[in-house]
This record gives C-alpha cells, structure tokens and sequence, in this order.
C-alpha cells in the first residue's frame, strides 16, 4: 500500500498555529495588564495654568490638574490641595506647564518677608515704564523738596536706600502706581516718611545682578 505523510503534517499545522495564538493571546494579557497597572499608577496632581510672577497670590485660574505616573522622584501638589493653595504667594516665578511643587511655596514670599515693608507711590516718571516686577532690585532716590535749591553749590549725590520690589498695583487714570517695598529694618520710617512727602523716584538695578 503507498505511503502518505499528508495527515502528520496537518496535525503539526494545527498544533503550530494553537501554539501561536496561545503565545499571542498571553502578549495581549500582559499588554492589557501593563496598561491597567499604568493607569492606576497615575495620580492627580496641580500644574500651572499660567505665568504667576514670584510674590504674587495664587488665585484658582492660575492651576489646573495634571495626571501623571507615579513617581517617587516627583513632589508635586496633589490636586486635592487646590483650594487651600489660593491666596498663597509662590517664592519663584511659576510657568506655564510646569507641575507644582511644594518647594515653590515655601514659607513667606521669598521676597523681603524678614524685612520691613513700606507701599511707595509713584507718579508716571518716577519709575521705569512698565519694567518693575516682583523680585526686582532697586534704589529708592529721594528727590529735592519743592521749592528746595542748591544755592549754586555742586549738586550732591541723593540719598537713596536700598530695596526690593514685593508687588504693584495697576497703573490708575495719571499713570500712577503704588510699589511695595521690603527695605532694611532701620530703612522703613525713613522711606515711609519721604514716600508720604511723594519725595522718591525708582531706579531698577540690573537684573542680572
């Protein structure tokens, strides 16, 4: 009788073929498993909405949430902190995309808060036009009295007193705005009193100092 091999061979077909479909369907398990155990390894947490200047209260626009994969290297905020964080004000500028962290909100403002604070209002000109932001290094320049002269002497350098910008008000209808300053703590009546005069104009320091 001839001999045929026909049958064998389509028994190690099958046997292949549930045996890639075996080793399919356990890839496709693990896939599903991985991708369950990433999604619950995500958590909620704060990002930044949009650019916030150090020194500047938090209000709710300013965050919004993020999910992202746990992380023991990441300390962001959890999303569930959100309101307990408006009005706070962040030691470092905030930008926009970037997770918040508890670090940025450490105690104080980081902006003078160990020093004494003295509100200065200043006329259009007194100041640099629409260059002042929290953080800023200045020089509070007294200027002459009205009516004061030098009696043709040589004019001598204005006193002037150190300080850092904390925060500022919108310019009103003149022009004018009214700078928070942190100043020394021997420096604060002094400067309280000339600003009450309207005695001070602002000289902005390098940034890059």
């Amino acid at each position: 009788m001839p001999i045929t091999t026909a049958a064998p061979v389509k028994r190690e077909r099958r046997w292949s073929v549930a045996a890639l479909c075996t080793v399919l369907a356990v890839v496709a398990g693990l896939g599903a498993a991985a991708a369950v155990s990433s999604a619950s390894n995500r958590t909620k947490v704060l990002a930044v909405a949009r650019d916030v200047p150090a020194g500047q209260a938090l209000t709710g626009s300013d965050l919004t949430v993020a999910e992202v994969s746990a992380d023991a290297a990441l300390t962001p905020v959890p999303a569930s902190d959100k309101a307990s964080l408006v009005g706070r004000r962040p030691a470092v500028d905030l930008r926009k995309g970037g997770l918040l962290t508890a670090s940025q909100l450490a105690a104080g403002t980081g902006l003078g808060d160990d020093r004494q604070q003295v509100g200065v209002q200043v006329k259009r000109g007194q100041a640099p036009a629409g260059t002042l932001a929290p953080g800023d290094k200045v020089l509070a320049v007294t200027t002459p009295a009205q009516g004061e002269q030098t009696g043709g002497k040589a004019e001598a350098p204005p006193t002037t007193l150190s300080a850092t910008v904390v925060s500022l008000s919108r310019p009103d209808a003149t022009g004018t705005v009214v700078v928070n300053l942190a100043v020394a703590t021997t420096d604060g009546p002094l400067l309280a009193t000339r600003a009450a005069q309207g005695r001070i104009a602002l000289v902005r320091e390098p940034r890059s100092r």
